[in-house]
């Protein structure tokens, strides 16, 4: 447990993928530093501060109270926001832990991942009520009391549940941009995600949504959190595992599909960034 006012301070409860729950509290300017996507569902609570979270083909400003609904192979990050202390809970967890929590019901506790905003913004009462439980839990949590194991699993099935019935009355519309800057980084974001089998190259982009290629460069990398060259391969290795997860593709074909002109590039970016071969990865996800 770190012990300096400087250092983070954080408890959790699980393990990721089933089933995790990670309450953290910082005091000093932060920005993710992994690049990163996974195969599980992840909530993100704010209990206070100010963060930037980039998710899927944008930019949002977290606020304290926002709930984050991050669906499975989304590439998303947290970035510093001018204020550094903050508080934020991270929840994980996979389609058979909420099976589990509730057969019947799972697609229906699943459908605030798939609004069209990631971010739900109750209004006071949902949220003063949201933020109960959530405390609940984590004093659970870290208090350890005898039987606290229960409560975990039915708490956020609950907030689940709460999310859910809001959203399915409320329509989650994207929230403003911050900046105009911000609104042209997406719309380059949005691109990118769409034409990600096509040459895409920093000079073709500038001049295509009329920005210098160093301004380009240093805008992305600010408002995303990626360098560009990082953001363009991260998504074509996502596509690269999709295909290798849902078809029968052979594996040279998905990396053309997914815009490696070099297969021998494609091999070697995929291990550094899944930590194992394309073949090894099919093996484990069919």
């Amino acid at each position: 447990m770190p012990t300096t006012e400087q250092e983070p301070f954080y408890y959790s409860f699980g393990d990721t993928p089933a089933f995790y729950v990670e309450y953290m509290k910082r005091s000093e300017a932060f920005t993710m530093g992994v690049d990163h996507y996974h195969a599980y569902y992840e909530i993100y609570y704010m209990l206070s501060g100010r963060r930037l979270y980039f998710i899927r083909d944008r930019s949002y400003a977290v606020e304290q109270g926002d709930l984050v609904f991050i669906p499975k192979h989304e590439l998303h990050k947290t970035m510093h926001a001018g204020e550094a202390a903050h508080e934020r809970v991270i929840i994980h967890f996979d389609d058979a832990t909420i099976e589990k929590w509730s057969e019947k019901h799972a697609d229906y506790l699943l459908s605030p991942f798939r609004q069209a905003s990631p971010i739900v913004r109750l209004p006071r009462a949902e949220q003063f009520a949201a933020e109960q439980l959530i405390r609940r839990l984590l004093a659970e949590i870290s208090g350890k009391a005898t039987g606290y194991e229960l409560i975990p699993g039915p708490a956020v099935a609950e907030l689940l549940l709460m999310a859910a019935r809001y959203t399915e009355k409320h329509d989650t519309a994207p929230l403003q941009h911050e900046t105009p800057m911000h609104e042209k980084i997406s719309e380059i974001v949005r691109h990118i995600n769409a034409n990600y089998a096509e040459p895409l190259r920093l000079g073709d982009l500038s001049e295509r949504f009329f920005i210098s290629p160093y301004y380009l460069s240093r805008m992305f990398k600010e408002i995303t959190g990626f360098a560009f060259s990082d953001y363009v391969v991260l998504t074509r290795i996502k596509e690269a595992q999709r295909l290798l997860r849902e078809t029968d593709n052979s594996i040279s074909d998905i990396a053309a599909a997914a815009g490696f002109e070099n297969f021998s590039h494609f091999g070697k970016m995929f291990k550094k960034i899944a930590r194992q071969s394309p073949r090894d990865y099919r093996k484990q996800h069919k």
